[in-house]
């Protein structure tokens, strides 16, 4: 089943559902169409474009801010899938500074490295390694990564995501 993108009134992004559930939102007045897939719903007497981009008609507040969870596939979305190290396809994830050494498990200190890298930083500090990282390992600070790290980007959500979809070619 397809995804659709649904934004708020302010075109901030919000989260990503099925397509159906985002014709239900516009069929109810709850929602606009800002893009369509080129796909088509069919009902005994209609037929309705899929939604790829839905806009809320009301402004929702978000009660908290998200975070997105530390997890291989967060860190793969947010790194490129790269190695950090050379550049090379990412196989696995990498403590900059060894959990044996006192590092944590956190943002700052996971990056996505190949296995030869991996491999040959072991539980080092870079220092000691003598390998140097292409950029410095950051938490997510946007909402829009948790819609990056849950799957594929469709070309048409860019312009409403487009500082996230910018920071994984970065």
């Amino acid at each position: 089943m397809s995804q659709s993108l649904v934004l708020n009134a302010t075109y901030e992004p919000l989260c990503v559902v099925s397509s159906r559930r985002a014709l239900l939102l516009v069929l109810d007045d709850k929602a606009e169409m800002v893009s369509i897939t080129g796909g088509v719903f069919r009902a005994a007497r209609v037929r309705l474009p899929e939604p790829s981009v839905v806009r809320l008609s009301r402004y929702v507040k978000v009660p908290y801010r998200a975070r997105v969870a530390l997890n291989r596939r967060a860190v793969f979305a947010r790194d490129g899938h790269r190695c950090q190290y050379c550049g090379a396809s990412a196989e696995n994830i990498d403590h900059v500074v060894p959990r044996s050494r006192g590092g944590t498990h956190a943002w700052d200190n996971v990056v996505a490295a190949c296995r030869p890298c991996n491999t040959r930083k072991r539980d080092h500090l870079l220092e000691e390694s003598g390998m140097k990282l292409k950029r410095m390992p950051v938490a997510p600070r946007e909402r829009t990564w948790v819609i990056v790290a849950s799957g594929s980007v469709r070309p048409d959500w860019e312009p409403y995501i487009g500082s996230a979809v910018a920071g994984l070619s970065a």
